[in-house]
């Protein structure tokens, strides 16, 4: 198997209908399978993924995970991928028929891991959010920061999948609906403290149909500013990517161009993934004196 699409869902599955749509006219002659990872929902997800199983024409894996998280759904998918290389994008974007075609080709190179693609907005009634319309390339060269939860976004992006084991897949405290967001920019520095080089590729597009409006805005930018600054200090504290952190820390003034609202939130994302792991480490310990 040459390519596994995953596409992660939770209690969207009119969302889902839309984007399986999309995936019936990608055309690409190598093997590829699809992965519709269901993270816990209650609603007629199931039958939705049934129902196109049935006609579809390519081989279907449905997998139910219940742990809430994008990163545990990100996980369960990766543990039945076949693939070499692993493609992402999720239950409300619809990719192009070339997407898969395009990402192939954006891993001949064998030193790069990673790659992210084009994210245009669909709706223009929708916010200018979570969308990446850049047709200039860029390279992100190993062993150095990847900056922020801006440059690698999981609704484009795809993985070789033995970086993916090799950096330990996704980290469950990160993603919607986990405690953070930038599971995704999370992964990409892994990759690249291994050695790995990322790019974007513009010419892999998806239209990202999100439906957020200019009230969901500050929610939104909370969110990826606290997702940043646990990225951050994930950085620091578990990495021990001390000179990565003086980077960041040097590179405010241009994160705080693009939105001043969510670098004011990166303190608040730091101070908790550090009760967190400070928490978490305290808990382990005490139960090593126990038993």
């Amino acid at each position: 198997m040459d390519v596994s699409l995953i596409i992660c869902t939770r209690d969207r599955c009119q969302q889902l209908v839309r984007s399986l749509e999309a995936v019936t006219h990608i055309t690409f002659e190598r093997p590829w399978e699809l992965i519709i990872v269901d993270n816990g929902s209650v609603d007629e997800t199931l039958a939705t993924v049934q129902e196109f199983t049935g006609r579809a024409t390519v081989p279907v894996r449905y997998v139910f995970e219940a742990k809430p998280g994008l990163g545990n759904a990100h996980n369960a998918g990766l543990a039945v991928a076949q693939g070499e290389i692993v493609a992402f994008t999720d239950d409300d974007c619809y990719p192009a028929s070339d997407f898969l075609s395009r990402v192939w080709s954006a891993f001949a190179n064998p030193s790069v891991g990673y790659v992210c693609g084009r994210i245009m907005l669909h709706d223009p009634a929708d916010a200018r959010m979570t969308i990446n319309e850049s047709t200039i390339p860029l390279t992100f060269p190993g062993r150095l920061l990847v900056t922020n939860t801006g440059d690698i976004q999981g609704a484009n992006m795809a993985f070789r999948r033995t970086v993916l084991t090799d950096i330990g897949g996704f980290d469950p405290l990160f993603g919607p609906g986990a405690l953070f967001n930038a599971e995704d920019v999370d992964a990409a520095g892994r990759a690249s403290s291994l050695g790995w080089t990322g790019q974007y590729r513009p010419e892999i597009v998806v239209r990202h149909h999100h439906g957020r409006k200019a009230a969901d805005i500050p929610r939104l930018v909370r969110s990826y500013g606290m997702g940043t600054g646990a990225y951050h200090m994930k950085l620091l504290l578990r990495g021990r990517k001390f000179w990565w952190v003086v980077q960041s820390i040097w590179q405010i003034h241009r994160r705080f161009k693009k939105s001043r609202r969510s670098v004011l939130w990166e303190p608040v994302g730091a101070a908790k993934y550090a009760y967190v792991y400070f928490t978490q480490g305290a808990r382990k310990w005490l139960i090593k004196k126990l038993v």
